[in-house]
C-alpha cells in the first residue's frame, strides 16, 4: 500500500493524517486492491456492498442504466476520489448505481463498517477518519445537487449553459477542461447527443463559447457574463 501514499495523502478522506496513520487505517479497514480493465464493471446495480472504492489510478464512471442500455452518468471519479460510500455504510442496501472503469484503473476497497464501530486500539486518527468520511459524504451531496440543477433546466441550451457556468466557477476561469467526452456529457446532462451538438454549434456561432474536444472557453457577450444571460443559478 505504500506505493499509493502520494495519492492517498491528497484524498480528502485522509486529510490531516500522517503516512503512518494512513497505513494504520488501511490495515484497520481491511484495505484490498484490485485492477480493472476499461469498460469492466466494479459494482453492479442490484448488488450490495460492504466496501467503498478509492480510485488510485485511472478513472471510473458512476452510472445508472435501464434495460434498454440508456445511460445516465452521475459522476466521474479520478485518482483520489471515492465511490459507493452511502451503500457501504448502509448494511444490506441494494445498489441502484453501477460503477464501470472508464479506463484501466486500480481501486482500493475499504470496509466502511470497520469505521463505524469503536476501534480496538481507540486510536485518535480513527476519529479523524470518521469526520473526514462525513465531509466526503457531504461533498457528494453537493455534487448531486449540481447535477439536479443542470438537468432541471427546461432546454438543452440551458442545461449546457448551467453546466459550463458551474465548471467555469469551479475552475475560477473562463477557460477550462471538462472531465467528459461528448457522449459522456450528453449522458450526464440527460440529453440527446445530436441535439447537444447542435446547441454547441449554435453557441459557438453566436459567440458565447469556443470549444475543442473537452476544452471550453466562455466569452463575455455585450459586457455581460455568460452565466447571467439565459438562466439564474
Amino acid at each position: 500500500m505504500k506505493k499509493y501514499l502520494p495519492i492517498l495523502r491528497k484524498s480528502p478522506f485522509f486529510k490531516g493524517l500522517t503516512d503512518n496513520e494512513i497505513l494504520s487505517i488501511l490495515h484497520c479497514v481491511e484495505a484490498t486492491t484490485i485492477s480493472k480493465e476499461r469498460a469492466s464493471y466494479i459494482f453492479r446495480a442490484g448488488d450490495s456492498t460492504e466496501v467503498m472504492g478509492l480510485v488510485v489510478s485511472g478513472c471510473v464512471l458512476v452510472i445508472q442504466e435501464d434495460l434498454w442500455g440508456h445511460r445516465n452518468i452521475l459522476s466521474k471519479c479520478h485518482a483520489g476520489d471515492f465511490f459507493g460510500e452511502p451503500y457501504a455504510a448502509s448494511p444490506g442496501a441494494v445498489l441502484n448505481i453501477s460503477v464501470v472503469a472508464d479506463e484501466d484503473c486500480e481501486i482500493v476497497f475499504l470496509n466502511v463498517q470497520r469505521l463505524l464501530v469503536t476501534c480496538s486500539t481507540a486510536c485518535e486518527h480513527h476519529q479523524k477518519l470518521i469526520r473526514n468520511l462525513v465531509s466526503v459524504l457531504a461533498n457528494k451531496i453537493l455534487i448531486l445537487n449540481d447535477k439536479i440543477t443542470h438537468v432541471g433546466k427546461r432546454t438543452t441550451r440551458d442545461k449546457l449553459l448551467s453546466y459550463l457556468s458551474a465548471e467555469s466557477i469551479r475552475h475560477s476561469s473562463l477557460s477550462f477542461d471538462i472531465p467528459f467526452d461528448r457522449q459522456q456529457l450528453a449522458d450526464y446532462l440527460c440529453i440527446d447527443r445530436a441535439a447537444m451538438s447542435t446547441e454547441i454549434s449554435k453557441l459557438q456561432k453566436e459567440g458565447f463559447i469556443k470549444t475543442n474536444r473537452n476544452h471550453f472557453e466562455l466569452n463575455v457577450y455585450n459586457g455581460t457574463d455568460l452565466k447571467n444571460l439565459h438562466f439564474t443559478r
